[in-house]
């Protein structure tokens, strides 16, 4: 190409990304999408580790081969489109809480293709929210702290199943304490200790704010985890039958580290199973928390990157406001038909920014390294439980920042937030949290009076919960 096709070129992508316009450079937004993808690419290990333990009905657990390369794939086209159509600095890929929620929650109830019909059947209402111009008046109708509550108290949820998974808190068998620390209130076992070694060097690696400290973390943890296995041959739990061997994965080096990706799981989804296994209102309200935990997640995150780089105007919204939530909306129904759950918005991608990036051509790199870590799924299964968990341990942390936002003197906010926070972990569900907490906020406004400071929506939303948490006995009345 000659000198002056080249500078037309470049000319065109700077005119059609705003580089210059924006204040950044080919340079910076290059360094921004590698820092963006180094530091969350452990979604690409840390997702199929969660999904991989949900039955599948027909095949036991998930291959989680499959679900790796999936995961990648999913989260390099969609993070390339928010490049390209919405041109801004923000990366997308499984979302952690909601796949938590698809794992523990949905999946046990119905088959895999039933619970990922509903993941693409929340993108696709999310959509049509957005075309419509809903999605900001159901947005506007959970009072802001209530909505801080929730990614607070998904963040605790993480870090409880963490910990579990990695064996450092287990089920007692007794009455009181239900769960305690390690085997009767001891450490045993190889595999904890790595878990414990690799959750101190991650919370280093946070602390001195370290690029890809969750990554390098992880990888490091299992290299340990892979050292100490062929010096003490611990072996696998066998689910819980040896309770000093490795929770899932046994770590040892794979026949192969790049390999052709199976894409096996792709179109693994039935849009209308669920109804018939849960029923109707059940299925439902799974859809709306789906669509209430990506909802809000994506509107803060693009809020805070936007801050980080200087991109928000006077009335606080991102540049192509529109475009980044339809992209958005997009990821999640794709995450479903892909089998990886509902695509959302990174907060990662702050890092990006922190490094330059202020356009999406920092995307569309960030978006590349995903679709060639595609080839390198055949990893995943050196990577045990009890090295992927710190960063769930960690991850929870960072979710669990926002509450000192919340108003803890006004209890006509806190007492929701407060029960929002603690029902997640305490019943292992985070619709039983939302709902809760969404319930309690409108009996409290309703008893003081203050009807008029309840949006209408939430009087609906509150309804709904209400006949889910006695789907019970309005069962046992029907049959």
């Amino acid at each position: 190409m000659a000198k002056s096709q080249l500078a037309t070129a470049n000319s065109a992508i700077d005119r059609f990304f705003e580089i210059t316009a924006r204040g950044s450079t080919y340079a910076r937004e290059v360094r921004g999408g590698l820092a963006t993808f180094f530091t969350m690419a452990y979604i690409v290990v840390l997702n199929p580790l969660i999904l991989g333990s949900a039955a599948d009905g027909v095949k036991g657990h998930l291959d989680q081969t499959q679900l790796a390369a999936a995961t990648a794939l999913v989260a390099g086209v969609m993070t390339i489109l928010m490049g390209v159509i919405a041109r801004f600095p923000l990366a997308l890929a499984a979302g952690l809480g909601v796949n938590a929620m698809v794992a523990f929650e949905i999946a046990p109830q119905m088959t895999w293709a039933d619970a990922m019909g509903l993941v693409v059947i929340e993108g696709l209402v999310i959509t049509v929210l957005v075309l419509t111009g809903l999605r900001t008046a159901v947005f506007q109708a959970v009072p802001t702290q209530l909505k801080t509550a929730i990614g607070v108290g998904i963040g605790l949820f993480l870090a409880l199943i963490g910990f579990v998974d990695a064996g450092f808190v287990r089920a007692t068998g007794a009455a009181v304490p239900p769960v305690g620390l390690g085997i009767d209130n001891k450490l045993l076992g190889w595999p904890t200790l790595v878990f414990v070694i690799g959750l101190l060097a991650m919370l280093v690696l946070v602390v001195r704010k370290v690029k890809g400290g969750i990554l390098i973390g992880i990888i490091g943890t299992t290299i340990l985890a892979i050292i100490v296995e062929a010096i003490v041959h611990a072996g696998p739990s066998m689910g819980g039958k040896h309770p000093r061997g490795w929770g899932l994965n046994v770590p040892v080096l794979p026949d192969k580290v790049v390999g052709a990706p199976d894409f096996g799981l792709l179109g693994h989804f039935d849009l209308l199973g669920s109804w018939q296994e849960v029923g109707i209102v059940t299925a439902l309200l799974f859809v709306f928390t789906l669509m209430l935990t990506d909802f809000f997640d994506t509107m803060g995150t693009m809020v805070a990157v936007g801050q980080e780089g200087g991109l928000i105007d006077k009335n606080g919204n991102p540049p192509r406001t529109r475009e980044i939530l339809l992209v958005d909306s997009i990821a999640a129904a794709a995450g479903g038909a892909a089998s990886t759950s509902s695509n959302t918005a990174y907060i990662e991608s702050a890092a990006g920014v922190a490094e330059g990036a202020r356009t999406g051509l920092a995307s569309v790199v960030t978006g590349v390294l995903f679709l060639l870590a595609t080839f390198l799924s055949p990893l995943v299964t050196v990577v045990p439980f009890e090295a992927a968990t710190t960063a769930l341990v960690i991850v929870g942390f960072l979710m669990m920042l926002g509450v000192r936002t919340i108003d803890w003197t006004d209890y006509e906010i806190s007492i929701p937030a407060f029960l929002t926070i603690v029902m997640m972990p305490f019943t292992y569900s985070i619709s039983n949290g939302i709902g809760g907490g969404i319930i309690v906020y409108v009996v409290i406004k309703m008893a003081k009076g203050k009807f008029r400071e309840v949006h209408p929506l939430l009087y609906g939303v509150a309804a709904l919960f209400v006949i889910y948490f006695l789907r019970g006995p309005l069962e046992s009345l029907v049959s």
